[in-house]
């Protein structure tokens, strides 16, 4: 056996020499390898055990053509990341489901357009094996960039160039939760406890979500007018926007039902403001059940909830299964839709 002397990093070959095996054994097995007996493989990862042994990762991605890192971009502005819990839960759910499989987590974000040429060179160098990516808008640069690169990928949300939820895309993989049933349940109930008059604050409509939500929103008042929706941008103050602007154009709205969470509070706002009880004269329900934000509301937030955590486990375990392992064994390629659960609070 190789001398090692005390305080050296453990090397391959002693790990081959320990566990009895050749060294390209020994690698074979470090490296996720197959065609490897079963009794060999439990005696070079007792050596990698009992030495300490460290993989170089260098020499690991030589072997394996595989960084152990996957990409996750985030196509808005880090004012916004950093103030919608929407982002913040996704990723957790993503860097679960990624940790448990040992692989990295780099996040990427776009301040404006020009970031789309750093992304580019970065997915393009080699640095990561797969990229997930959601909040993408209509006109985004990045599903072609991946296209030209050949970076598999997963997409957070309906891409824009699906007709409908569901579709499969021309063989793109995302995740998605059911928008438009969703959005058809909250006005549902809405109509079902009396209301109206039901407004909606729609979200930025380049973006499937909030389309998806207006289009639910129409299925169930296909005669609601224009001067009925108004549209926000998925933060309090353009929620707060929105729901002045409905005010001011019909008063007699007795109920609203916006695209997400933070619309919502941004639209109680307004209500209180303007003199208005909720939900005595005004019933109002979000979408995203983001806790910290429809909980602490006033009133709480009656919403629309989506697994967002989940949905982040599920883009990352659709990568990983497209980069082999198995590892997605059980989710089926393409779309992914999840259901959505009403959450009645005293808001509505």
């Amino acid at each position: 056996m190789p001398e090692q002397r005390p305080g050296d990093r453990p090397t391959l070959e002693a790990v081959a020499a320990r566990a009895g095996v050749s060294r390209a054994t020994a690698s074979r097995v470090v490296n996720g390898g197959d065609g490897v007996r079963a009794h060999l493989v439990d005696r070079v990862r007792a050596a990698v055990r009992e030495l300490g042994y460290v993989p170089n990762h260098a020499a690991r991605t030589l072997v394996t053509r595989r960084t152990g890192a996957v990409a996750v971009i985030i196509a808005e502005p880090e004012i916004r990341i950093f103030s919608d819990p929407f982002f913040s839960r996704q990723v957790r759910g993503i860097s679960k489901e990624l940790t448990a499989h040992d692989t990295q987590l780099v996040l990427l974000l776009v301040e404006d357009r020009g970031d789309y040429d750093r992304i580019e060179r970065y997915l393009a160098g080699g640095h990561v094996d797969g990229a997930l990516a959601f909040s993408l808008h209509t006109d985004d640069p990045l599903p072609e960039i991946t296209r030209r690169i050949g970076m598999p990928t997963v997409y957070g949300g309906r891409p824009g160039w699906t007709s409908a939820p569901g579709e499969p895309g021309g063989g793109v993989a995302y995740v998605d939760a059911d928008n438009r049933g969703g959005a058809r349940d909250a006005v549902r109930y809405l109509l079902a406890r009396g209301r109206e008059r039901i407004a909606h604050i729609a979200g930025p409509l380049d973006q499937t979500s909030a389309a998806d939500r207006l289009s639910g929103y129409r299925d169930v008042l296909p005669d609601a007018g224009p001067e009925l929706v108004a549209e926000g941008d998925f933060t309090v103050a353009g929620g707060a926007r929105a729901m002045a602007e409905l005010l001011d154009r019909r008063g007699g709205i007795d109920a609203v039902f916006a695209a997400n969470d933070l619309m919502a509070t941004g639209a109680l706002r307004v209500l209180r403001e303007r003199g208005r009880c909720v939900p005595a004269d005004v019933a109002v329900i979000g979408f995203d059940d983001a806790e910290l934000v429809a909980e602490s509301a006033d009133p709480p937030l009656t919403t629309v909830r989506q697994d967002i955590e989940g949905m982040g486990r599920l883009m990352a375990r659709l990568l990983l299964g497209t980069l082999g392992g198995g590892r997605g064994e059980g989710i089926a390629a393409g779309a992914v839709i999840t259901d959505t659960a009403l959450v009645r609070r005293a808001s509505a």
